[in-house]
């Protein structure tokens, strides 16, 4: 188990908005290159479940960026990655998910939705408010922002997709009506939009000369937003030291499987393995490298396999080792690596590549169903997670389908509910020492 500590406090703001697709992740990370560069030691966090958001956050402040959920942790894990986030950080900068609002049905404080974390810490919020399409009108959304929640702290807006002078004038007449700051005004710029596809943005580490898109978005926030208001509205705190119970590494010398097929790993799980004393060994493969002989524990994270199948159909050295590994030490996959350790995988054009075959479970990208949510398990047997009857959370968030029947308790991984306790029945596989399954594990429960 593991503990985090952080040695003093930061202050912080949540970028919000209203609703998903309001700029809010270009917005960010203009804001967090923009103040790194004015010598501000500023973090990134992203609230909610994400994997690529964070990655990006690190590249724009060099930085970790670390996820703070309310729902799939619990306060005393939350409150330690919360330290962790701001550890040697002035400010952190909180990124959204959805809109401010949105959650699941919990008790207030535990629905996973942003409000949470900026009530939690006395963030002060600052609305991202897409105004295409609207002028005056855009103040009632603030409006209801404000009233919504006593909670929170309106700290003041920017404005995204502002078409002309004129445009934001008659925005910035309604907000002044009920005095709301603007705190900046970002015109519509269609190149500097980040690439995209079925989960999200593109990786930050396949995104085409990053550097530089970052620093032209730090220009654009220097140019049309008041990054001194943006710092002084910062407030609240990061928690003081504490005590977050996290699952212990599977391995003291763990290979992490980690390239563009392999690359969803929540920042603060693998921050808890280091300093449990465990030591992570990445290889790749799609360079068609096995799992290092001197791990005692192999990790396949999710990805893009389904991109990829057939390159890692072809990398023999790579199933072939990862199948002889698991024949003395664990190995476990999650979403992306759950479809590798199956049977096969069946790609976007209907082709079927031969995975590693060291679980009887066969998927499909080609016959694609939205899977989006928590997961409440119980794990049915040990394994890699835990023992039998440990409670873990996590999310699922993918398209694939299963073409194999649902697990048997004798080789389910874990018994499964959404956030609100509704069964869904067994879920991923257990086979001798190999685990797997969609869902992605944030804490214990």
């Amino acid at each position: 188990m593991e503990a985090f500590v952080t040695p003093r406090p930061a202050r912080g703001l949540l970028i919000a908005a209203a609703r998903s697709g309001s700029g809010k992740t270009t917005v960010t990370l203009a804001l967090l290159r923009a103040l790194r560069r004015r010598g501000l030691a500023v973090a990134g966090a992203k609230c909610g479940p994400d994997y690529i958001d964070p990655a990006f956050h690190a590249a724009a402040t060099g930085r970790p960026s670390y996820n703070l959920d309310s729902f799939a942790m619990d306060g005393a894990l939350l409150d330690a990655v919360a330290g962790r986030a701001g550890e040697a950080a002035e400010l952190v900068l909180a990124e959204g998910s959805m809109g401010l609002f949105d959650g699941v049905v919990a008790e207030e404080g535990r629905s996973g939705a942003n409000a949470d974390i900026a009530a939690r810490y006395g963030w002060p919020v600052v609305l991202v408010l897409d105004v295409s399409g609207a002028a005056q009108s855009a103040a009632a959304t603030a409006l209801g922002v404000r009233a919504y929640d006593p909670r929170l702290q309106l700290a003041g807006v920017i404005l995204n997709k502002v078409a002309s002078p004129r445009h934001r004038r008659l925005v910035e007449v309604g907000l002044a009506r009920i005095g709301v700051p603007v705190l900046g005004a970002v015109p519509r710029e269609a190149s500097l939009v980040l690439p995209e596809r079925h989960l999200g943005l593109i990786q930050a580490g396949e995104t085409a000369d990053l550097e530089a898109r970052l620093d032209r978005l730090a220009d654009l926030a220097e140019a049309s937003i008041d990054l001194d208001a943006v710092a002084a509205a910062a407030g609240g705190h990061v928690p003081a030291p504490g005590t977050g119970l996290l699952p212990p590494p599977p391995g003291q010398r763990l290979a992490v499987a980690r390239d563009a097929a392999f690359s969803f790993v929540y920042p603060h799980l693998e921050a808890g393995w280091r300093a449990a004393g465990a030591e992570i060994v990445p290889f790749s493969p799609l360079a068609d490298e096995a799992p290092p002989a001197g791990c005692d524990a192999c990790w396949l994270p999710g990805g893009y396999p389904e991109l990829h199948a057939g390159r890692i159909a072809a990398a023999s050295r790579f199933l072939d080792g990862l199948r002889a590994f698991a024949e003395t030490r664990p190995v476990h996959g999650e979403c992306g690596g759950y479809m590798v350790l199956g049977e096969s995988l069946e790609d976007a054009e209907g082709a079927t590549h031969r995975m590693a075959g060291l679980l009887p479970v066969a998927t499909s990208y080609a016959r694609r169903r939205l899977h989006l949510g928590y997961r409440i398990a119980t794990l049915v047997g040990p394994g890699s997670l835990g023992p039998a009857g440990q409670g873990l959370v996590g999310h699922e968030f993918h398209y694939a389908s299963e073409l194999t029947p649902q697990p048997g308790p004798d080789e389910a991984l874990a018994e499964v509910t959404d956030a609100e306790g509704r069964p869904l029945g067994l879920a991923g596989h257990r086979r001798g020492r190999v685990s797997g399954s969609f869902f992605h594990l944030v804490g214990l429960r």
